[in-house]
């Protein structure tokens, strides 16, 4: 069997961005000094007229975006998860979001798995933060195919966009003809009767895994991949949860706020059906390596396959 290719988010992030500005003149992209780590440096090179490197004054950086929005150009602002929805909250809340502006964030390095960096840069309330804001779209892609897809959309939706990237290289899952990207639409990856497994980012890939495991034990678990958190697909979330009548989700991001908080919410006001939030359980993260990370915090294949199978004991 050959192995499944594998591709950072952030590097989809870089040649998408590539792309798009051959299409569109319009499009400029900020950086905070971390061009080489966002990836936004592939396009530096093919556009250095339309990179702006801020330094590393990531809330200047965002108003110098809102400006650039009202001038007619699409601007993707670029930094790691921790600096663009952390540092610059106040600027994203006021100077983009209040004002409903044409800004894309393009957010690198989110979750644990930024690794060796630890706490301090392993952002895991992005999600949450973003969420919070009015208009806000959130958007968390699953693999290469759906980064540069939601890179797309993003330029294409008018108003406020934020989009989660990583620096883990994870395995391209989306790579078919039929594939499509549609803001606010989950997509079904694996049918099942039993419980459904409701996946965002690089846990998507994960869940799949786990659902093959739990699948040897009998357990007929159906897979969904919401890549937009906000708007969430709540029609397809609702249908989940009368067709097999229990909901586990998985994120690499807080339990709180996000993708499991998203969906809590949404059935509670609907349909009323145990969810599990399989996240980080309010806590930080801490410094090693990536995959060690996401084993530790039972994040992976394996960490998901047996928290879903103790309960569905």
């Amino acid at each position: 069997m050959s192995e499944v290719k594998k591709v950072a988010t952030r590097d989809s992030y870089g040649n998408a961005l590539v792309e798009l500005g051959k299409e569109h003149e319009n499009l400029i992209v900020l950086d905070a000094d971390l061009a080489a780590a966002t990836k936004t440096g592939v396009f530096k090179k093919e556009f250095p007229e339309r990179h702006i490197d801020c330094g590393i004054a990531e809330a200047n950086m965002t108003g110098i975006a809102a400006g650039l929005s009202t001038c007619g150009f699409v601007p993707f602002v670029s930094t790691f998860a921790m600096f663009a929805a952390g540092r610059s909250f106040e600027q994203v809340r006021n100077s983009i979001g209040y004002p409903h502006l044409n800004v894309k964030i393009g957010a690198t390095h989110a979750g644990i798995s930024v690794g060796e960096d630890g706490a301090s840069h392993q952002c895991n309330e992005d999600i949450a933060l973003m969420r919070a804001i009015p208009g806000m779209v959130v958007i968390n892609p699953s693999d290469d195919v759906e980064a540069k897809a939601a890179v797309k959309a993003a330029y294409e939706h008018e108003g406020p966009v934020y989009l989660r990237f990583g620096r883990l290289a994870v395995p391209v899952i989306n790579d078919r003809p039929d594939y499509k990207f549609e803001i606010g639409k989950g997509v079904e990856l694996r049918d099942g009767k039993d419980c459904t497994i409701i996946a965002t980012g690089l846990c998507v890939s994960e869940a799949l895994e786990a659902a093959e495991k739990l699948a040897v034990d009998g357990i007929d678990a159906q897979v969904i991949n919401i890549h937009t958190i906000k708007p969430l697909d709540e029609e397809l979330v609702i249908a989940a949860a009368k067709k097999t009548g229990r909901i586990f989700t998985v994120e690499e991001h807080s339990v709180i706020g996000g993708l499991g908080a998203a969906v809590s919410e949404c059935l509670s006001e609907n349909c009323p059906t145990k969810v599990t939030r399989i996240g980080m359980n309010d806590v930080f993260g801490e410094s090693g390596p990536a995959k060690e990370l996401l084993h530790k915090y039972k994040l992976d294949a394996d960490g998901i396959y047996e928290r879903i199978a103790a309960e569905m004991k």
